[in-house]
């Protein structure tokens, strides 16, 4: 008899710890709705999802044989708090790589800036010095220009050249017998000059004439007098 009030002391124990690891079971099924609820983030399910089956694993391998519910519970915490440490730890040192890779792409965009800032500075550099080279290509004279400049700085610097040999000659001494250019051609001038006059006055001379004839033939054909009576 004493021995089945024993047995029976014991299913009534394993009953109770078995109560119990449910309403542990329930506490965690509890927290981790409850957690979900105050993320709400949709793309961290699966995550989270992971890390309570973790907790839930973890505080399955640790409970060894029967413990209390405040044992249980105790130990859920803890393995809570660690695993929620973990995944702050690794939230930062994404976020680090995040921040990383962005001041990577801040500073290669600033570089690049740089480049085009540097280069756009050449080529209006370049453009300069080519207007330059053009300006001075246009105001440069031209080769004919130089030899028309030439010529007559050589033909400037002849002219007071032969006043001066004229200058240099003896006005007591007669020099009728040489040969002198600018002479003969003022001599020519003269001679052309007055053979031009000369041909205006017998023009004129003819014109008279035949003007004189003229009024004659008319004052002739008034009076009834014909032409042979005129000598």
């Amino acid at each position: 008899m004493a021995q089945y009030k024993g047995a029976a002391s014991e299913g009534s124990r394993a009953m109770q710890m078995m109560k119990k690891r449910e309403q542990a079971q329930e506490e965690v099924e509890f927290r981790k709705k409850k957690i979900e609820e105050e993320l709400k983030l949709s793309g961290m399910k699966d995550k989270f999802a992971s890390h309570y089956d973790a907790v839930e694993q973890q505080l399955k391998t640790s409970t060894i044989g029967l413990v209390t519910l405040d044992e249980m519970k105790a130990k859920q915490e803890v393995i809570v708090q660690e695993r929620e440490k973990q995944l702050a730890k690794k939230l930062k040192e994404k976020e680090r790589e995040i921040e990383r890779e962005l001041e990577a792409k801040r500073a290669e965009k600033k570089k690049q800036k740089q480049q085009i800032k540097s280069l756009s500075f050449k080529l209006d550099n370049d453009e300069e010095e080519e207007e330059g080279d053009q300006e001075e290509i246009q105001s440069a004279p031209s080769p004919k220009i130089l030899a028309d400049e030439s010529e007559s700085l050589d033909k400037s610097e002849e002219e007071p050249a032969a006043k001066k040999i004229k200058g240099n000659k003896n006005p007591d001494v007669d020099t009728s017998f040489l040969p002198d250019r600018d002479r003969e051609e003022e001599e020519n001038k003269l001679r052309e000059e007055l053979r031009q006059l000369l041909g205006r006055v017998g023009s004129q001379e003819n014109d008279s004439h035949e003007k004189r004839k003229h009024d004659l033939s008319i004052f002739a054909a008034l009076s009834g007098f014909t032409k042979e009576r005129f000598p």
